[in-house]
């Protein structure tokens, strides 16, 4: 079991024995020696973080754990990148996803992959908190603390990662086994090296509220978040699962009050997204529509005239089928806010449940124009376009705007309904592929295209596509799944 790892580790220590402090003559020929990594990297190279973090990231789809709600994983986006871009000077391939918790969590995969229960975004009183948590679990990332943390003994380390994965795909649907996974990676050493763990936190801590005053957040709001959660604890128990993954201590808590004192002072801008976001959110958690009805409708009967519970009652009576309520419910929004685009998008929603729907498409290209690269109003208009009968200008929108923050998963799934419109089975087979893939699911993919394959009516250029796509494929499966798959049925080329 060690032997795979012998080779590695040896170069290392050849590596380390013979380092001296390098004379003119030395720099030359130590310019043409191989870059060997961190030291980390002997125990989770970024190489091999990137394919664990994308078949956990497949597995939180497959059992949807991902939100697909295009403006709120938009809006994560926004604050991620924000971040990001004034966090270290290259900052890696992060990608952000909403997932299906009510519970206060947020967790960092392998892979630059971060993941924020929507009751974070619920629980933030303003965007500096919601920031001042993506904040931290970026640095978890750039500080690579799973890979150091596996450093520390590189075989448990992989070994651990590797159950993670065995255990959540044996699983076979049980959603449990995925989160207790994704806690497990969490710390791979907080059983033996709890101390190292304190000190991963308390520098996750450090860097993120350097990255929040960079970004022009409040660096005092990490503090304050994890205290307000810290005082919701003592006054009403159920300490939340944020608190007990990233212990928080008075040393920790004294340590951030006072770093975010070395910046200065920033007042929590208004930010009416993220008023919005918090709502939607909060419907998408709710576990039945009247749960959120009913907290919405008394929040506005006790006075609480704030847009986000407009929104979110407009919200929750579409989601009801009530939508003539609905409408009704979202017009203080439209006169106060008569541009914002959520709230546009969710009038055309509306609208489109009254059976309005070339009004509702008017309202989706409305917001298209003025935000040509908001993914939300691409994918709204689109999808609006195939349902009124116009497939070919839907693909046109969807090939013709570049996203924001990268293309959105459903822009492939909207190209294949486009191209089932349009009858060309064989795009939607390669589209569909693209939609699994993109969810981190290959073989899903690989199937898409064989079933395209044994069309008859393909054309020639759309067969050698199809296969140059599969042969593309192929090489991201393991050899053994291959195989196994292989008994399953065979497909004629």
């Amino acid at each position: 079991m060690r032997k795979p790892y012998f080779p590695v580790l040896l170069a290392v220590a050849m590596f380390a024995a013979a380092w001296q402090a390098p004379t003119d003559a030395q720099t030359a020929v130590d310019q043409m020696l191989p870059d060997l990594g961190e030291p980390a990297d002997v125990a989770l190279s970024p190489a091999q973080g990137i394919i664990i973090g994308k078949q956990v990231v497949g597995e939180m789809y497959r059992y949807n754990y991902v939100v697909d709600d295009p403006e709120l994983a938009t809006y994560l986006d926004s604050v991620g990148w924000r971040l990001a871009r004034h966090g270290v000077a290259l900052p890696p391939d992060f990608h952000f996803f909403p997932i299906a918790d009510n519970g206060i969590n947020a967790f960092a995969l392998p892979g630059a992959n971060i993941g924020i229960n929507v009751g974070t975004l619920v629980a933030a009183s303003d965007e500096d908190e919601l920031a001042a948590v993506i904040a931290h679990e970026e640095a978890h990332v750039t500080q690579r603390h799973l890979a150091r943390a596996a450093n520390q003994s590189p075989i448990e380390g992989l070994a651990t990662w590797a159950a993670i994965i065995a255990a959540m795909i044996a699983a076979a649907g049980d959603p449990n086994a995925i989160i207790g996974g994704l806690m497990a990676g969490q710390s791979l050493s907080a059983q033996r090296e709890i101390n190292y763990t304190r000190s991963h936190e308390m520098e996750a801590d450090r860097v993120g509220i350097h990255t929040l005053a960079n970004a022009g957040y409040d660096p005092r709001a990490m503090a304050s978040f994890f205290g307000r959660l810290q005082q919701q604890t003592r006054l009403y128990g159920n300490m939340p699962q944020l608190l007990l993954d990233h212990p928080v201590n008075t040393a920790r808590m004294a340590e951030a009050t006072e770093r975010a004192k070395e910046y200065p002072p920033v007042k929590p801008a208004y930010s009416i997204d993220f008023i919005l976001m918090r709502a939607r959110g909060r419907v998408l958690e709710t576990d039945s529509p009247s749960d959120a009805l009913k907290y919405f409708t008394a929040e506005l009967d006790a006075g609480h005239d704030t847009p986000g519970n407009h929104y979110g009652l407009a919200m929750t009576l579409h989601s009801m089928a009530q939508n003539t309520q609905a409408l009704a419910a979202l017009q203080p929004l439209l006169k106060k806010w008569p541009g914002q685009r959520d709230v546009l998008l969710l009038q055309a929603r509306i609208l489109d449940g009254l059976g309005k729907n070339a009004e509702a498409l008017a309202v989706n290209r409305k917001v298209l124009d003025a935000n040509p690269n908001y993914t939300p109003a691409i994918l709204r208009t689109a999808s609006d376009l195939i349902t009124a009968g116009q497939p070919q200008q839907a693909r046109e929108i969807l090939l013709g705007h570049n996203q924001s923050y990268g293309t959105a998963p459903q822009t492939w799934e909207l190209l294949a309904r486009a191209a089932l419109a349009l009858h060309d089975q064989g795009e939607a087979a390669f589209q569909m592929a693209n939609y699994y893939e993109a969810r981190e699911n290959p073989r899903q993919a690989l199937d898409q295209i064989d079933a395209g394959l044994r069309l008859k009516q393909l054309s020639s250029d759309d067969r050698a596509r199809l296969r140059a796509r599969r042969d593309a494929l192929i090489a991201t499966i393991p050899r053994k799944a291959l195989d196994q798959r292989r008994n399953g049925f065979t497909v004629s080329h």
